[in-house]
């Protein structure tokens, strides 16, 4: 049995926790009711076999492969990233009017509202 204390646990042995105070006095009511199975559950947990482990080459494996994937792309789609890239430049370049600004900022308020009142519902 592991006597350790859990790493929140004060060194006075008292959980730190509400809920590790009720957790360790429910464990302390049912300590008692220990069921003797002469070893039943030592020996079955020692015939379990070992947990399968993933062979080391997977991830190597798995960079060159993503990496293959990725260089496919760029070679099949060559002109999409300088694509993307003005396109970006063409909105980040686009002249905003305050109206738009404050339409911005009401869209953003309303989604802050809506979001508060879903999350402060009374169920």
């Amino acid at each position: 049995m592991n006597t350790e204390l859990p790493m929140d646990t004060p060194s006075s042995g008292e959980p730190a926790d509400w809920l590790d105070a009720a957790l360790a006095a429910d464990g302390a009511s049912h300590r008692d009711d220990y069921v003797d199975d002469a070893g039943f559950t030592a020996r079955l947990m020692a015939a379990l076999p070992a947990p399968a482990t993933l062979p080391a080459w997977r991830k190597p494996a798995l960079s060159v492969l993503w990496a293959a994937a990725g260089l496919g792309a760029a070679f099949a789609l060559p002109t999409a990233a300088s694509d993307v890239a003005r396109e970006l430049f063409r909105l980040a370049a686009h002249p905003v009017s305050l109206l738009e600004i404050a339409a911005a900022i009401a869209a953003l308020g309303a989604l802050s509202w809506a979001g508060a009142a879903y999350v402060l519902r009374q169920d």
